[in-house]
């Protein structure tokens, strides 16, 4: 008979036990459960509740039920449902009726939510640590080519001279605010649960504040209802990941261009790229497509979740069962992207002269002609559509834009003057971005060191 199966007169069907069991994937909780057993156990006893003995063969047993279960010397069966009532069940038939005790003034329900808080804490942590990780091998790479100009797009059109390290410096700024979100859930993330009983509390003179502190929590919740059936941060970390995932798409569907016969800026290192079975020339950028199509995997995971909360009545519904899963999942996944991307960063070869040939398109210059009349004061709109008057004639006469005499140029843009036939060179498009935040080498040079800074 389950632990909880006092009220009834038989036992679960094993169809049921097979369908309602959580213990194949929950597991993985164990040590953040027996660290709360640990200190639930010595609050009871220093709150009289229990005895003080009891309470330390309780902590020596669980002890050594976590060793156990590190040496995969543990039976994990369907019929005790999750890592709680195994561990519990454990404690039981060594202790006996000591450690029955284990489970006063608490339950199921706010016990699991203590164990996925715990879990998450650390999971953060690491998560965190590997984009650091990811930044580092950017900066690192944008560091070593940091003069390196290519074209910037949008629409994915050429559209001006940027340098290499500028637009990696982009991605190091979104996994920067990654990491910001990451943080911030755990900050709102870290609190006690454990004392909400079932959904109202408990009438035993229970010390939560004591439990709070032995497990570093920040503060203990407020309302019991509200604690046992929140899910909340555990949908906001999801969040958080997905955006996440959402930026490692972008940034891998840049490497898959980049690395196309079209573009051939870049060339990915052997070990993280993969053949074809049918054609021996091929080298395919599939570490980038498959963190591309992973991304996908962790939005389902987030709105797995938000639909499994999305209509439960307060407070605890067994429906609940199924939030492990999807964070499970997305963690893993991202753990999984965030341990080959540096390296996959750091084996990537520029094709430097193919790069600066696309970005030296004069007509990626077009932008440095209108600004050069804004100098002479000609309103920017004005300056705009001279300009563009200037290409189109460029383009119905067959010439490139630093091709042209300066009377030819004059035909549209009368203000031109010799200075204006210099102004095509990607070099010097580039170094006249010197404003904060723009793709200037100087100001590219500071930011390289920002980072180089905030991440050693």
């Amino acid at each position: 008979m389950a632990l909880w199966g006092g009220r009834f007169s038989t036992g679960t069907a094993k169809v049921v036990a097979d369908f309602t069991e959580s213990i194949s994937y929950d597991k993985r909780l164990y040590k953040y459960d027996i660290m709360g057993s640990k200190a639930h156990s010595a609050m009871l006893a220093a709150s009289g509740i229990i005895p003080k003995e009891t309470a330390g063969k309780i902590a020596v047993e669980l002890d050594k039920i976590g060793e156990r279960i590190e040496k995969g010397d543990f039976t994990f069966t369907p019929e005790l449902e999750d890592i709680h009532m195994h561990i519990e069940s454990e404690l039981i038939k060594v202790l006996g009726d000591e450690g029955a005790r284990v489970h006063t003034a608490r339950s199921r329900n706010d016990q699991v939510n203590l164990d996925v808080r715990l879990y998450l804490r650390d999971e953060i942590t690491h998560i965190v640590e590997g984009i650091k990780e990811l930044q580092k091998s950017l900066v690192d790479r944008a560091a070593a080519d940091a003069d390196a100009i290519m074209p910037g797009f949008t629409h994915l059109q050429h559209a001006q001279p940027v340098l290499f390290a500028h637009h990696l410096l982009a991605y190091v700024e979104m996994f920067d605010r990654d990491a910001g979100r990451m943080i911030d859930c755990r900050r709102r993330l870290n609190m006690l649960p454990l004392g909400a009983g079932a959904l109202a509390g408990t009438t035993l003179p229970i010390n939560r504040e004591m439990v709070c502190e032995l497990l570093g929590f920040d503060f203990v919740s407020r309302n019991s209802m509200d604690t046992v059936a929140d899910r909340d941060f555990m949908c906001e970390l999801l969040s958080a990941l997905a955006i996440f995932t959402m930026h490692i798409s972008r940034f891998s569907e840049d490497l898959i261009l980049w690395s196309s016969q079209e573009f051939g800026f870049i060339e990915l290192g052997d070990a993280f790229c993969t053949g074809s079975s049918l054609m021996p020339q091929k080298k395919n950028p599939d570490i980038a497509e498959i963190s591309r199509g992973k991304t996908g995997r962790v939005y389902g995971d987030l709105i797995a979740l938000l639909t499994i909360c999305k209509g439960l009545p307060l407070t605890y519904n067994r429906d609940l069962q199924e939030d492990k899963e999807p964070v499970f999942d997305a963690i893993d996944t991202v753990k999984m992207i965030l341990q080959v991307f540096p390296p996959m960063v750091g084996s990537m070869e520029l094709r430097r002269e193919r790069m600066l040939s696309a970005a030296s398109d004069p007509a990626l210059m077009a932008t440095d002609v209108a600004e050069k009349l804004v100098e002479l004061g000609v309103p920017f709109r004005h300056a705009h559509h001279r300009v563009g008057a200037f290409v189109k004639w460029c383009k119905e006469n067959g010439k490139a834009l630093d091709q042209t005499t300066l009377a030819e140029m004059q035909i549209t843009i009368p203000e031109a003057n010799e200075g204006f036939l210099k102004l095509f060179s990607a070099h010097d498009s580039v170094k006249a971005r010197e404003v904060t935040g723009g793709t200037g080498p100087e100001n590219v040079r500071r930011q390289l060191e920002y980072w180089q800074e905030e991440l050693s």
